[in-house]
């Protein structure tokens, strides 16, 4: 895996949450707490994978993934929208704005972690070959 799994939510507890699971699973996990933060990580770490969060501070998640997408150096950044916005219209509004994926609030710690290590294997395998 090429550089941290970045977190971008402005609840604390859901920052520590997603660092502790993904840190315990051996991921380097990087944080942010408002939109406007969350993009200038993704731009200065770039990041194989992000944690998005939608209802933040200073810029949503719906802005900055449009942003990270339509950014050539960045299209490659794998987007799971984190949310507990659940519902469909919500999903297809961040899926049409380039998410990967869209999971809701609570999430289940176990599917976390599985998602999270197909991504990146199926990542690291796409690269190889």
């Amino acid at each position: 895996m090429s550089g941290p799994i970045l977190v971008i939510d402005d609840e604390p507890y859901i920052l520590r949450s997603l660092s502790y699971l993904l840190q315990r699973e051996g991921y380097t996990v990087e944080t942010a707490t408002n939109g406007e933060e969350g993009l200038q990580r993704v731009r200065t770490l770039r990041p194989p994978l992000v944690f998005l969060d939608i209802m933040m501070p200073h810029m949503n998640g719906y802005e900055v993934c449009e942003q990270v997408k339509q950014d050539p150096s960045l299209e490659d950044t794998y987007v799971i929208m984190l949310s507990a916005k659940g519902q469909q219209i919500d999903r297809e509004r961040g899926l049409l704005g380039g998410a990967d994926e869209y999971m809701t609030k609570p999430f289940s710690p176990r599917e976390v972690a599985q998602r999270v290590r197909t991504i990146l294997a199926e990542r690291a395998a796409a690269r190889a070959a």
